[in-house]
């Protein structure tokens, strides 16, 4: 079996914390001893000292974990781009395809197959999108123009609005959700946010821009998400803080323990008939940008998907 290269660079919010620790925030199935045999065993640090388990970390850092390469699960294997002039790339990112590599998905990420695409180019990601969500991603034609993009996502310069499809009926056309969130430890899901108050600030402001009915009568309705911060997971942990469930989330939906049981591709008639879609309902839709050369403006939309769009037609 051969082996691949899952790479790591790591967060400004992650500077100063030991090596060991960072990896065990990322990959949190795994104990903190099994962390570091793989830090002793299986790592590679690109350029500089040797690291080890009590390394310190700093932004920036890049390094790679050795691992079997497992067969990847399907995912879709091309996109489609909305704006290309060279320093400002945006593509559509379909459902299902992750953004990055990770433990489970390495050739089968966006970052690949436009390395593929465009060899010639270093085109990277500016912002990260769930690998179930669909809709536009931007990313730098270069890494001067990648770092320009983060910087200015860091100085709350882009606007983002995503669309969502969530079960329940919003008292008012218009609300807010100004929660707090953290990572709980308490959830047999690691990846789960919660709302805590000693959590980081996230807010969330929501726009009812219809409202349905599904085949068995229950309430749909379709909202606009303009996220103010950009915590994980913030609009999903938001409408399941509010009442309203995202149809189709195998987190913040009916039973968190639909994710465990998707991992082990070993979900039941009952899981999808509680879910009602094969993914969570969200799609980044509109996108606001200064350029990264110029700092003119860019505003782009992306079109309602397929699935989406199937799903809602059927509600009456």
């Amino acid at each position: 079996m051969t082996e691949v290269r899952v790479r790591f660079t790591v967060e400004e919010n992650y500077a100063g914390w030991r090596l060991d620790r960072y990896l065990q925030e990322k990959i949190r199935r795994l104990s903190r001893a099994q962390i570091q045999r793989l830090i002793e065993e299986r790592l590679e640090c690109e350029g500089g000292r040797p690291l080890k388990p009590s390394s310190k970390v700093k932004a920036g850092l890049s390094f790679a974990l050795r691992k079997q390469a497992d067969p990847e699960p399907d995912t879709p294997l091309t996109f489609d781009v909305a704006h290309d002039d060279g320093a400002l790339f945006v593509a559509l990112k379909p459902a299902g395809l992750p953004v990055h590599p990770t433990a489970r998905y390495h050739h089968h990420t966006f970052t690949a197959l436009v390395q593929g695409r465009f060899p010639d180019r270093k085109i990277d990601p500016a912002h990260r999108l769930d690998r179930e969500t669909s809709g536009l991603l931007a990313c730098g034609g270069a890494p001067a123009h990648t770092a320009a993009l983060k910087r200015a996502f860091a100085r709350g310069e882009v606007r983002k609005t995503y669309l969502a499809l969530a079960l329940g009926a919003p008292a008012d056309d218009g609300f807010e959700v100004d929660a707090p969130l953290a990572l709980t430890r308490a959830s047999a899901v690691k990846v789960r946010m919660h709302v805590d108050p000693a959590g980081a600030p996230s807010a969330t402001r929501f726009e009812v821009l219809a409202r349905r009915r599904a085949p068995d009568g229950a309430p749909v309705c379709l909202l606009a998400c303009h996220p103010r911060t950009g915590r994980q997971h913030q609009i999903r942990a938001h409408l399941h803080h509010a009442g309203l469930p995202m149809v189709g989330d195998k987190i913040y939906g009916p039973d968190e323990t639909i994710f465990d049981r998707f991992t082990k591709r070993a979900m039941t008639d009952e899981d999808r008939a509680a879910l009602r879609l094969e993914r969570h309902a969200l799609h980044a839709w509109r996108l606001s940008l200064p350029h990264p050369v110029t700092r003119a403006e860019v505003s782009l939309e992306a079109p309602w998907p397929d699935d989406l769009k199937a799903f809602w037609d059927g509600c009456g």
